[in-house]
């Protein structure tokens, strides 16, 4: 009895453990379903939760660490889940009768297995409900400043950076003369603080150059500061605007690099404080003057000194380069000779090493060596002896008439950086390239001498695209010296930045042997009532915006002017009379300014070869039969400027002159476009043309008969067009209008000049397959089309024109930007061999690029977009992806407002722009800012062409 009642009690026990297991075979069915439901929200919350942190990211934000281990952890739980209910509904399916298992032990272990799942589930959809699920990211401290590699400064920088970690150090100065790398130096500094952690909140440099100019600097500060646009703007005066950001740096540790200094800078009249033990801030700057170290009170100050003999040695030879030295035995004791010449100094190292370049005549270097050595051995910082070294470039060049164009580029002010084809204009306008028949010819002739000026170092390049040429400060002012017969006669020409030198020259007479002046004052109000200019030439007024106009008769004592350049003077509202009297005027430019009406006496003007009338600030009215008096006229351009004359009858007078070669213009009206349909002769002339707000007119057709007299069509811009339909037409069938298949088209009916095109607000344009004919195409831009779906269409025979042509083998640049249909810029893979930047913007549904194992990224520099964009792209395979991936760089926010001064520093991407689109009135939004420094250029159109 006793066994058996201690059987009867371990049953119940027994019962007991055995429900808790069975329970997971019975509920199976009941938990799957369960399961299914709470993976179904799960999923549901991770969809949320992930378009959250993927919009986030879009704005440049960083999803937080919990976030991204949750959305980890839910991407493995759906792998499981999927397996375990596979498994669960197998195990179902496998009872028989639909209820008793087969095996009880699997079906045991599925059944739990479910049940944990579905704890594990519901725990995770507790846990994603964020609040918050990205962070802003932290702002880079410094954008990388381009510079010089450095050679023989290891001291310099190191006394520098152990200032830096000096509490008791607050502001130090380096100084030495022009030269000798003071601002390449700094900007070592100032790159330094790229890849390293900091202490420091806010690292701001800016270059001062002279004249000072205190809001300018203010500007930068405000910027940096990432201050409102709108704080700026209700802030009138200087002292509020040095208030709110002495407000904000107190708050702050910042370093401050102010590069080329002249003079004192008083830190609190700009908001700076003071740097002091407490608030441990740096300020570093560089001059040309001990004195201004003093007047700055450095508690340090650092000479850069010249290089010395190893290290000027070791870049010059940098410089040479190792094919030059070693190509004759005898060259590299002579190159020894010459850096020794030059006494350390890294500018002249640099120049006259780059002239030498190339130089194997052992001969040859003698001479360089004899010139050199006519000149003191010691180079004790007067700046003649520094032009004496530096002269070597200049008197190599080979004829007086780039001597001369060199000398020009003096005339614009120093930091500006200078449009290579106003130079050349300019420089048609002085008579330096001889007689002009053809203008295009002396382009040419330009451009040839614009290289030989870069290859002597007396200019460089700036930018990407090399549209621009900026000159160093010292040969800037190397060039004044020399054209004032290496000082001895400093009036020959004046460059100015303030009227008050003006005044003080003209009332001293000292005015009556100036040839060229140039005057750059954003204080100007009035000038002189009359200068007395007997030699004058050449006449700059730039960028006076509150200079309204000149006295009456102004001109009438500067009777052989030949270039007068009055852009950018934004409130300039009418011309002198007497004007018409310049006789001997070649080249006029009155862009950006508000001048209502042209003077009727400009018809007098028969010299007149080149006029600028662009992105005037006022629709402007050109009397009838003014242009057709001029008759020498050979280049007019009137871009993103509206005349109340009308087109038309611009157009008739333009055809009328015999030696026209060059327009640009906009039209927005069909009578305007028939006319330059109906004329041959313009159509051979125009190189930029601008279709702009076209209304009722939808469909633009280009015949071939019309393309192969526009013989100069460089760029094409068609701007608030519903559609654009470009056709071709057979020559040989009179109206006989085909599509893309007839890709035997003789080559000189493509569009073999045109090189840009700009597309922008076309909203019913389906694709710009029409731009296969665009063989030499270098840049295409299309915006805010938002029926466009392809970029070049795939029917209608275009893949054989594709195939012949090579399409966009020389395309540097591609922007595509608010485009919300577009999926496919081509469905083959292409070559780009030219291809440099792509930036995409807002192309939500653009899912791959036509890129291969075979498309070239030799000369590709960047591509820009959106992170999300970039992770959605399809590949063929990831070895292109992974082929491309190093160039992809997010897209950064653009700042409140740009920098206006020409003498701003400008972004690669902003830079970028303005030298794939100069042209002066370009609408898009998106770079408005873009186009300031390049509208004060004055001759700066780039547009576009069309159609018929």
């Amino acid at each position: 009895m006793e066994f058996l009642s201690s059987i009867v009690g371990l049953i119940p026990c027994f019962y007991d453990h055995t429900s808790k297991h069975t329970v997971y075979i019975r509920d199976l069915k009941q938990n799957l379903q369960a399961l299914r439901k709470e993976m179904a929200e799960l999923n549901n919350l991770y969809e949320d939760v992930k378009a959250r942190v993927e919009g986030a990211e879009q704005r440049q934000m960083m999803r937080r660490k919990e976030v991204g281990g949750w959305i980890c952890e839910v991407e493995v739980m759906v792998t499981e889940v999927q397996e375990i209910l596979q498994k669960g509904d197998q195990e179902i399916q496998k009872r028989c009768l639909g209820c008793c298992p087969r095996n009880c032990w699997s079906s045991y272990k599925i059944g739990k297995a479910v049940s944990e799942k579905l704890v594990a589930v519901s725990g995770q959809i507790g846990k994603g409900h964020f609040d918050v699920v990205a962070e802003m990211l932290p702002r880079p401290l410094v954008d990388e400043l381009p510079m010089e590699e450095t050679v023989g400064s290891e001291l310099a920088y190191g006394r520098i950076c152990g200032f830096l970690k000096d509490p008791q150090v607050g502001i130090m100065g380096l100084y030495g003369m022009g030269g000798v790398g003071k601002t390449t130096l700094l900007k070592k500094i100032h790159n330094n603080f790229l890849p390293t952690s900091s202490d420091f909140d806010v690292v701001i440099w800016d270059v001062v150059s002279k004249p000072s100019n205190v809001e300018k600097i203010q500007k930068v500060l405000w910027n940096k500061l990432q201050l409102s646009r709108d704080g700026w703007e209700c802030r009138s005066t200087k002292e509020e605007k040095a208030a709110e950001i002495l407000r904000v740096l107190k708050t702050k540790k910042f370093v401050l690099l102010l590069d080329d200094i002249w003079e004192r800078l008083d830190l609190l009249e700009m908001g700076v404080p003071h740097p002091d033990a407490q608030n441990k801030s740096k300020i570093v700057f560089t001059t040309r003057s001990q004195d201004v170290c003093r007047q700055m009170q450095a508690q340090k100050s650092i000479k850069v000194e010249c290089l010395s003999s190893e290290a000027a040695w070791t870049l010059f030879q940098k410089k040479v380069g190792e094919e030059t030295l070693k190509f004759h035995p005898h060259i590299p004791r002579l190159a020894k000779i010459v850096a020794e010449e030059c006494k350390g100094l890294p500018l002249s190292l640099v120049t006259v090493g780059r002239a030498m370049v190339g130089e194997k005549d052992p001969s040859n270097w003698d001479k360089v060596i004899q010139d050199l050595s006519k000149f003191p051995a010691e180079i004790s910082g007067m700046e003649d002896e520094l032009f004496n070294r530096l002269k070597v470039s200049y008197d190599r060049l080979s004829d007086n008439a780039i001597k001369s164009c060199f000398i020009h580029c003096s005339l614009f002010s120093e930091d500006v950086v200078i449009r290579i084809e106003t130079l050349i204009e300019q420089w048609i306008g002085e008579g330096l390239l001889g007689e002009v028949h053809d203008i295009y010819e002396a382009r040419n002739q330009g451009h040839k001498i614009v290289k030989k000026l870069k290859h002597a170092c007396l200019v460089e390049s700036y930018g990407l695209r090399e549209k621009w040429v900026v000159m160093h400060d010292v040969i800037h002012d190397m060039a004044l010296w020399l054209y004032g017969e290496c000082g001895k006669e400093k009036n020959k020409i004046l460059v100015y930045n303030d009227v008050f030198r003006l005044k003080e020259a003209a009332e001293i007479s000292e005015l009556k042997e100036t040839e060229k002046m140039s005057l750059w004052d954003q204080n100007l109000e009035k000038f002189p009532e009359t200068l007395m200019c007997p030699n004058l030439k050449t006449l700059f007024v730039r960028r006076c915006h509150q200079l309204t106009k000149f006295s009456s008769g102004f001109f009438q004592f500067m009777p052989l002017i030949r270039v007068l350049n009055l852009a950018c003077n934004d409130n300039l509202s009418e011309l002198p009379t007497g004007i018409g009297e310049l006789n001997g005027l070649r080249y006029l430019n009155l862009s950006s300014t508000r001048i209502r009406e042209l003077p009727i006496e400009l018809k007098n003007l028969k010299k007149l070869m080149i006029l600028h009338l662009n992105s005037m600030q006022s629709p402007v009215t050109i009397p009838q039969d003014l242009i057709s008096n001029l008759i020498s006229l050979k280049f007019f351009s009137l871009w993103n400027t509206n005349i109340l004359s009308g087109v038309e009858t611009l157009l008739e007078e333009l055809e009328s002159l015999n030696d026209i070669n060059q327009i640009r213009i906009n039209i927005s009206s069909a009578l305007s476009l028939n006319k330059l349909k109906r004329s041959h002769k313009l159509q051979r002339c125009i190189s930029d043309l601008g279709l702009h707000n076209w209304g009722d007119v939808i469909t633009l057709e280009l015949s071939s008969s019309f393309l192969k007299r526009m013989e100069h069509l460089g760029a094409l811009h068609v701007h608030d067009c519903d559609d654009v339909n470009i056709s071709m037409e057979r020559e040989m069938t009179q109206n006989d209008v085909i599509g893309l298949s007839n890709y035997n088209v003789a080559r000189e009916q493509y569009f073999y000049s045109l090189r840009f095109i700009v597309i922008g607000n076309c909203s019913k344009l389906l694709d710009l397959t029409w731009v296969v004919y665009a063989s030499c195409l270098e840049a295409l831009y299309v915006e805010d089309c938002e029926s466009i779906e392809l970029v070049l269409h795939d029917d209608h025979g275009a893949y054989e024109i594709v195939e012949k042509l090579d399409i966009f083998s020389r395309l540097k640049y591609l922007k595509l930007n608010r485009l919300p249909r577009l999926k496919s810029i081509y469905q083959h893979p292409l070559l780009f061999p030219s291809l440099e930047i792509i930036k995409v913007y807002d192309c939500k549904s653009l899912r791959s690029l036509p890129f291969d194992s075979n498309t070239s990224n030799n000369n590709l520099k960047k591509i820009k977009g959106e992170t999300n964009w970039w992770n959605r792209l399809r590949w063929k395979d990831e070895t292109i992806k992974d082929s491309f991936t190093p160039y992809f760089q997010v897209d950064k926010a653009e700042a409140y407002f740009a920098e206006e001064s020409e003498t701003s520093s400008i972004d690669d991407d902003m830079q970028e722009q303005l030298q794939f689109w100069q042209q002066p009135g370009f609408h898009f939004s998106s770079i408005v800012n873009l186009l300031r420094p390049v509208q004060c250029g004055g001759s700066e159109a780039a547009a576009g062409s069309m159609r018929m």
